[in-house]
């Protein structure tokens, strides 16, 4: 688990790195997104979904208010997903119905953010 949140830490931290220079000021940051999706690592790989994995869903998409925060949290979440292995892509379909959100994108590689309203 302490590998995979390492990589997972790794990545997000890459596509900071990547999708920095096209982001708007102030849109929301890959580490916003990295906190507050760490507690749904296990569940996308696979264990149960915990309450905190829940509570981070909903924060994130309270932070992400703007067209640009959306568009840059998927950018994150599919930087992400493409660079775990062992992500179960039907529990990251499935993740925000579970969480009783709805968000305006799928948790996958083939997203493409450019479209997130």
């Amino acid at each position: 688990m302490a590998a995979a949140m390492f990589k997972l830490a790794c990545v997000l931290l890459a596509c900071m790195v990547v999708v920095a220079p096209y982001a708007s000021e102030g849109a929301i940051s890959c580490g916003t997104v990295t906190t507050q999706m760490a507690p749904c690592l296990g569940y996308l790989t696979g264990s149960d979904l915990q309450p905190s994995c829940c509570a981070g869903v909903e924060s994130l998409l309270a932070a992400a208010t703007t067209t640009e925060d959306r568009q840059a949290a998927c950018n994150c979440l599919k930087s992400a997903s493409s660079s775990i292995p062992g992500i179960n892509y039907d529990n990251a379909a499935s993740l925000p119905s579970k969480c009783g959100v709805n968000i305006p994108y799928e948790i996958s590689p083939s997203t493409d953010c450019t479209q997130v309203q």
